[in-house]
């Protein structure tokens, strides 16, 4: 593993020591969040990205170590390890260079080259291959016809030999080496559509006569034309020049132009046509779906990680309202713990139109709960319900519109079937609006992260790796918030670093049991938190108004000892420090650093001390629509108007503007200046001002702009950059990923 850490450590820019004091915490169990922020020291100060890099490179290594070993197995159980062999396969460092080793000696099913050689032409196919210049074939061919092996004629004897060759050459490591940096380099992917699937396949008309380098198609064109494929509308095929690829392998096997040379030559493009072609085809499907992959969750964890640290309205009475027409808005009351204290009913909207009802209704309620907020789910009949709540002009209470994308899921789901067995999913989903108001993070955490809607063809990339990294985006956000521990529910428990499902249901019998945790050295009372599990997770848990001033703050338990030497040396109390921002300033931190806590652990604590257990969100901020527009009907081009953005891809963004279709800025409506990623623009749930393009009624259709005057825009069109040209030309992508809805 020396070597694979050497090489690691190139690849990711980092010392070999970081590497693998990074790998020996992982391995005793440690998680990510843990090690970034408690063993700086260990890791040289190794940030949470960096470490899941070495985590994820080390797995990939370990399935490459475990590959070579049954290879290696393989090729010795049959006898033909040689040891020249032995080193190539030991100094492969990539899966493909390691199969294609190991080609030659997999076991195979019957091809035409094992059907040649039972017919005896093996010998034959060699004097070909040696390409002498004075060999004449169809000669050398006649010595092997047998009627009784099914050789019958001279051309049935080179064929088979031909036949050989070509798995040789298919078999041949520089061969396919060179072969896969040309479909790399040069291979395009071409889309047609399927005769007589033009009329059902019409969300993907951009790409039924499509092609372009696979090298730099972009993830979500490439998602949208294997979609297609999938879908039976398109049929797709990836390949360089054929002339091109032919000609390589021609460079590196032709000895001469001798009649041997030529059968050679036939014996190379049947070994590419029917042997490396697909097989390479199938490598490079397969390769560049994981990049198309990779890139997808990317948007989608970044995504996830700006929704899940939005800024929480905190603590306080929320009164949230499921809006609706027919069926009327659902109304609950939630107090400072999201707790429901009451559930009822209004009609303000058509067709009952039971306004006055409705508003002193929500006037009584508002004034007896002591309610500081009004939340309103942006779904139907939002617009409608937000402007009679506003109208209402309740003293003292805002109004808020709120995202509900999954609250409908989890309404439907266990978690809140338990939490409110007696009620229906239309008050389980306005409590959840509500929670969200109150604290994004802890009521998103109890959701499929793939039903918050912030992805991109989430459902077509590799499940495996996309629960992988949302997980990994969840785990960092609820570690960096830290968790209250006598009021956190079992899932927002559950991601602590350290804890579990079970030990989160433990920790709620025992706080229930016993009226709550007074200070974070109770945990290791709780059924199955041992030794290991209290060190990963207690500095993530806060215990407000605890009996020891630090349980409210990020100091892990195990650094108590300094702040109390600390507080001991300035003759003060710890309640002293975290008060007196002078006292602080006296002290040398410098004097503490031991052979266990260094400089980096240290600052941490100075800066907790400074504001202990703070909330790291930004504080929160209150938003309003236009109240000019209501539905998308309401839209002219030239509107300027405020939003907030929903989805960012690698496209463009989506944003809200609350006409319950959100409008689409593509990447080169973003900025005046040349824009290579919308993520360094925009985030999801950013505040922006946008400029209504173009409306399409008939297809929900809304084309936005952020740079301002969008006229002025226009004009500058002429006179754009190579790069931002571009952009406008990747307009027809836009296109085909909203008919696609983008994989949501």
């Amino acid at each position: 593993m020396v070597e694979e850490v050497i090489r690691l450590s190139e690849k990711l820019g980092l010392r070999v020591k970081q590497i693998e004091a990074t790998v020996q915490l992982l391995d005793e169990g440690a998680t990510i969040p843990f090690i970034a922020r408690y063993r700086k020291e260990a890791t040289g100060g190794l940030d949470e990205v960096q470490i899941a890099q070495i985590r994820d490179e080390v797995e990939r290594l370990r399935e490459l170590e475990k590959r070579r070993e049954t290879i290696l197995k393989s090729i010795e159980e049959q006898g033909k390890l040689t040891d020249e062999l032995k080193a190539a396969i030991l100094a492969a460092d990539t899966m493909s260079v390691l199969e294609d080793l190991y080609l030659p000696y997999r076991p195979k099913r019957r091809t035409k080259a094992t059907m040649a050689k039972e017919k005896g032409l093996e010998p034959l196919a060699r004097q070909l291959f040696e390409q002498a210049e004075n060999l004449i074939p169809e000669t050398a061919a006649q010595a092997f016809i047998d009627a009784e092996k099914g050789v019958n004629t001279t051309e049935e004897a080179l064929e088979g030999a031909r036949h050989i060759i070509a798995e040789w050459i298919n078999e041949t490591q520089e061969v396919r080496a060179r072969l896969r940096d040309l479909f790399e380099e040069t291979a395009l992917i071409k889309s047609k559509v399927i005769k007589g699937k033009e009329e059902e396949g019409q969300k993907f008309r951009d790409y039924f006569e499509w092609e372009e380098p696979l090298k730099s198609i972009p993830s979500h064109r490439l998602l949208a034309i294997r979609r297609g494929e999938s879908e039976m509308v398109l049929s797709v095929s990836i390949e360089p020049d054929e002339e091109t690829a032919i000609a390589q392998i021609e460079r590196l096997v032709l000895q001469n132009q001798s009649p041997a040379a030529e059968q050679v030559r036939l014996a190379i493009a049947d070994a590419y046509k029917r042997l490396l072609r697909p097989s390479l085809e199938t490598e490079m499907r397969l390769a560049s779906k994981q990049r198309a992959d990779e890139e997808a969750i990317k948007v989608f964890a970044d995504n996830l990680r700006e929704l899940l640290l939005a800024s929480p309205f905190g603590e306080k009475r929320v009164l949230a309202i499921d809006p609706g027409f027919r069926t009327g808005c659902k109304v609950v009351v939630l107090d400072e713990h999201g707790q429901l204290l009451h559930d009822d009913v209004i009609y303000p909207n058509e067709p009952q139109n039971q306004k006055e009802a409705a508003g002193q209704l929500l006037r009584r309620l508002c004034e007896q709960y002591k309610v500081e907020a009004i939340a309103i789910g942006n779904g139907t009949a939002s617009r409608e319900t937000e402007q009679f709540v506003r109208q209402l002009q309740i003293p003292g209470v805002l109004v808020v519109m709120v995202n509900e994308s999954g609250a409908s899921v989890y309404s439907a789901s266990k978690v809140a079937r338990e939490e409110f067995p007696d009620k229906d999913v239309t008050v389980r989903g306005a409590v959840s609006i509500g929670r969200r108001l109150q604290d994004p993070l802890a009521e998103l955490v109890k959701i499929d992260p793939k039903s918050i809607g912030v992805g991109q063809y989430q459902h077509d990339v590799d499940q495996k790796a996309l629960k992988k990294s949302l997980d990994d985006v969840v785990i960092s956000c609820v570690n960096a918030v830290g968790v209250e521990l006598n009021t956190a529910s079992k899932q927002l428990l559950s991601y602590v670093s350290g804890l579990s499902e079970r030990l989160a249901d433990n920790i709620i019998a025992y706080r229930t049991a016993n009226g709550g945790f007074r200070n974070r050295e109770e945990l290791k009372r709780v059924p199955g938190i041992g030794p290991k599990t209290f060190e990963l997770a207690a500095g993530f848990l806060r215990i407000r108004n605890g009996e020891h001033p630090l349980d409210a703050s990020a100091v892990h338990p195990e650094s108590y000892h300094i702040v109390e030497q600390m507080a001991k040396d300035l003759g003060c109390s710890i309640e002293d420090l975290l008060r007196d921002a002078k006292l602080r300033a006296q002290i040398q931190i410098e004097r503490y650093v031991s052979d266990k806590i260094g400089l980096p652990t240290l600052q941490d604590i100075m800066n907790e001390l400074a504001k202990p257990g703070r909330d790291p969100r930004q504080e929160f901020e209150v938003f309003q629509f236009d109240e000019r527009v209501h539905s998308i009907e309401d839209l002219r081009p030239g509107m300027r108007l405020p939003g907030i953005v929903t989805n960012v891809t690698k496209f463009g963004a989506f944003v809200d503007i609350g006409v319950h279709q959100d409008g689409l800025v593509h990447i080169s409506e973003l900025s005046h200046e040349y824009v290579s990623d919308p993520a360094q623009v925009v985030k999801v749930h950013q505040k922006v001002m946008v400029t209504v393009l173009e409306v399409d009624i008939q297809r929900r259709r809304i084309a936005l702009s952020m740079k301002g005057d969008a006229p002025a825009s226009k004009k500058k069109a002429k006179s754009k950059t190579k790069a931002h040209a571009k952009q406008e030309e990747d307009m027809a992508a836009k296109l085909a990923a909203l008919r696609a809805k983008f994989g949501q």
